[in-house]
């Protein structure tokens, strides 16, 4: 259940939707989520509303991840590289990509309906 947030400029505008699913495709393939699992976003911002890394473009691209925790190290070099690789074939040069994994533990989240999510049958493993 990774709630997903993409910061990039506004090179992006227009193709939000494609940006959504190069992310989500990425997590798909790693983490294993289900496919209905979708909580994603972009903001984008022009040159005068943030500031980037120096020596870094517009299309500097930041990826927020805040997932459950448990997943191996091994799943989450996947994701950064499946990311990386998706965004890179948008335009996105690959040094311009910055992925930040925040992990909660299972009953920091409220689901379905308000129940802790160490409650409920995930219908998903987390342990990848």
């Amino acid at each position: 259940m990774p709630v997903t947030r993409i910061v990039t400029g506004d090179w992006a505008r227009g193709r939000e939707i494609e940006i959504i699913e190069a992310v989500q495709s990425a997590m798909l393939a790693t983490l294993k989520i289900p496919d209905w699992d979708r909580d994603v976003t972009v903001d984008t911002y022009s040159e005068t509303q943030r500031i980037v890394p120096t020596g870094r473009s517009q299309r500097f691209t930041r990826v927020e991840i805040t997932m459950f925790a448990g997943r191996s190290i091994e799943a989450k070099r996947g994701l950064y590289k499946g990311i990386v690789r998706n965004l890179t074939t948008l335009g996105v040069p690959e040094l311009e990509i910055k992925i930040v994994l925040n992990e909660q533990p299972l009953e920091n989240w409220g689901v379905r309906g308000g129940a802790p999510a160490s409650e409920i049958e995930l219908s998903f493993k987390v342990d990848v």
